[in-house]
């Protein structure tokens, strides 16, 4: 199976490394000559287009800032709906809207191919080392056929139902960990405001039950100062506010959700939507003159988990039969 993987940024090109790294022919596309360079030298082949990549693939894989670049790589001119066909599939891996993924799932089906809406999530340190979470939206069928390669990007894989479903799924665990950095942030500054000492701090957080996924990997770059996850204030924004359209295209009255949205829109303006997105404490140091930092603590997060085989995850009803 040839493989053809758009996207080269934070996460698709850790993606588009595990499947190099596992022996897949492939094939890759960035507006960024410099991200495709790397694959190019380890064997991969550069195509000008995604036509051209969809054409030559029986798998075409995007990964992409935006639903806008996500519907230009598909739908514009020399885009993939000009060479998808029968048998080949158009997995999208982005965070996106789950209406606009259905509409272009809607016109990749009517060229005859399958599509399948597969979100990643648990960091780019993940991505790197094939251990990230996997959500799969699509039909039973597309899951069967996809699974040898997701179960290579990712440890953990969920079936999630349709097209769209997956996409709902993501932004919600998004808006999750933005709550609970948002929490993190203000904990730890109150703490050095009460004299605490941080390290300190950062060790009563984990073996208690305020530990959290977020504790263990940003905590410890925001006290570096490093502040690198590999993620920004712009595509926080983009996540949450995906969120909360969902919950008033819903009806459900959220409270917590336009508060995260106003304060990471008001870190966007001040710091630029490219900042790094746990500097979001960077609003809290100004206004208190504090600095949340401390010694011993790394300046990226690095998997330690082995690179092993993945496995479907299958919900607990499922597994009962009910």
């Amino acid at each position: 199976m040839r493989v053809g993987f758009v996207g080269l940024g934070n996460v698709g090109a850790k993606l588009a490394g595990s499947l190099s790294r596992n022996g897949f022919d492939l094939m890759v596309l960035d507006l960024d000559p410099a991200a495709v360079a790397p694959f190019v030298e380890r064997g991969a082949v550069a195509a000008k287009d995604p036509r051209q990549m969809a054409e030559a693939c029986d798998l075409v894989m995007t990964c992409l800032p935006s639903p806008v670049a996500c519907a230009a790589v598909v739908e514009g001119p020399d885009g993939l709906l000009e060479g998808l066909g029968a048998g080949k599939i158009w997995a999208e891996m982005s965070t996106t809207d789950a209406s606009e993924v259905a509409r272009l799932a809607e016109k990749v089906h009517a060229t005859g191919a399958a599509a399948v809406e597969c979100p990643v999530s648990g960091g780019c340190h993940r991505a790197d080392t094939g251990n990230i979470s996997i959500f799969a939206g699509c039909d039973r069928e597309t899951f069967e056929r996809m699974l040898p390669i997701l179960t290579t990007l990712g440890r953990r894989v969920l079936h999630t139902g349709d097209i769209g479903t997956a996409s709902v799924l993501k932004v919600m665990t998004n808006y999750l960990a933005t709550a609970n950095l948002v929490t993190l942030c203000e904990a730890l500054a109150t703490s050095a405001a009460a004299g605490l000492d941080l390290g300190t701090t950062y060790e009563a957080i984990r073996i208690s039950s305020g530990n959290s996924f977020v504790h263990e990997t940003e905590s410890q770059v925001i006290l570096n100062g490093s502040r690198d996850i590999s993620f920004t204030m712009d595509l926080v924004n983009k996540d949450i506010g995906l969120f909360q359209s969902i919950a008033e295209s819903n009806g459900v009255p959220l409270e917590v959700s336009p508060l995260l949205n106003r304060i990471f829109q008001d870190g966007e303006r001040r710091f630029g939507g490219r900042e790094l997105s746990p500097n979001i404490i960077k609003r809290l140091e100004e206004a208190t003159g504090l600095d949340i930092r401390a010694s011993g603590f790394p300046s990226e997060m690095v998997d330690d988990e082995p690179e092993a085989p993945g496995y479907e995850v299958v919900p607990r009803h499922r597994a009962r039969g009910a």
